[in-house]
């Protein structure tokens, strides 16, 4: 059968138009995969001394290179990168560093409406303009409502949607909730290329973003799509997905995480507004103005200094994404690989101003949004 990887894993395209029971190769194949994820199957606890003394180990890795990326290299950031990690220090760093470097070379930060509104057209992806009961962005996403066929772009446009939304993140509030409609979905809504890529994006370059996924009446030959896939989803985000249908029992779970009244009656609440393209285009709008102040008012926007990118680009500074590190106890290897393939790094950055930071990501920026 043909396959692809997700974030170094092998996984059986699967032809949803055509049922087949598993075959002998397939299951031996699905056991072998699940091998990925035996490590995080069982998420640790920590106590916060042992998260601050993770925190430190993780700056002392990577060293002054935090000071000119300091919401990246937060504490909140660095926790979210861990926890993505199951507390694994060296499996961290070099997650974060691929970050900085896809940050770097790919600056969803400069991403702006004009680039994407004709991605947004149908309302297939969009920020609604009210919060769940703990406050946490919503983004809607109807896979139904697929208007392009540039893989590229629908990428862009998740990626300004995935910023979008974060700066709209109350204080304190560090997850968003997906809620995806399913009216309208068929199986050539499938794209290989796109799912493939979204992936590694969201799960790569956005740890622990997401704290809740509601999948919406999807169609039963999704539900066969969604236990197929399995194998290959980290188990802690198959948990925060949940599928709902129309009916009395599912009411509950959506009264349960959000104000009936502020909910869209196609979710079951009691919100008859729709999508309003033009009124959606100027909130976008004015929110990249709003930004774009933020990160340099009154002049464009500075850019990381020519060494630096030519460090983020070097072979010292790329992995492969599908390596493991070693997760033996007593293992400094990779801590010290890791530590050292950040010095060049740090030594070129090292008396560097202030316009080298990730102000495109400063903590001025995390001011939420209003709705």
């Amino acid at each position: 059968g043909r396959f692809w990887k997700i974030n170094g894993v092998r996984s059986w395209q699967i032809v949803v138009e055509q049922q087949q029971e598993p075959s002998v190769d397939s299951l031996k194949f699905e056991k072998m995969s699940s091998k990925k994820w035996r490590g995080s199957l069982t998420e640790k606890t920590l106590s916060p001394e042992e998260q601050h003394a993770k925190i430190n180990e993780i700056r002392k890795m990577i060293g002054p290179i935090a000071d000119k990326f300091p919401t990246l290299c937060s504490d909140a950031s660095i926790l979210r990168f861990l926890r993505a990690r199951n507390w694994n220090t060296k499996k961290a760093v070099k997650m974060l560093k691929e970050t900085l470097k896809w940050r770097f070379e790919y600056k969803p930060e400069k991403i702006r409406w004009e680039d994407v509104a004709h991605e947004a057209e149908t309302g297939k992806i969009y920020r609604a303009n009210y919060f769940d009961k703990l406050g946490r962005t919503v983004l809607v996403m109807r896979p139904g409502c697929q208007n392009t066929n540039s893989a590229s772009g629908q990428i862009r446009y998740l990626v300004y949607c995935m910023e979008n939304a974060i700066k709209s993140l109350n204080s304190g509030q560090e997850q968003m909730v997906w809620l995806i409609d399913f009216q309208g979905w068929k199986t050539s809504s499938i794209s290989v290329k796109v799912t493939r890529e979204t992936a590694h994006i969201l799960q790569d370059f956005y740890p622990e973003r997401l704290g809740l996924g509601i999948l919406y009446n999807p169609p039963k030959i999704f539900e066969s799509f969604w236990t197929m896939v399995k194998p290959f989803i980290e188990p802690k985000t198959f948990k925060k997905v949940k599928f709902v249908y129309s009916n009395p029992e599912s009411l509950k779970i959506m009264e349960e995480f959000f104000d009936l009244d502020k909910l869209e009656s196609a979710f079951g609440g009691r919100n008859s507004d729709e999508f309003n393209y033009q009124a959606y285009a100027q909130r976008m709008r004015e929110d990249d103005k709003k930004i774009a102040d933020l990160i340099n008012p009154g002049s464009s926007s500075p850019s990381l200094p020519s060494i630096l990118s030519e460090s983020l680009q070097s072979d010292s500074f790329v992995s492969d994404h599908g390596c493991e590190a070693s997760d033996e106890v007593g293992s400094s290897s990779g801590d010290e690989a890791a530590s050292s393939n950040l010095e060049d790094v740090d030594e070129k950055i090292q008396g560097q101003p202030s316009s080298c930071k990730d102000v495109a990501n400063d903590d001025a920026l995390k001011q939420p949004i209003s709705n």
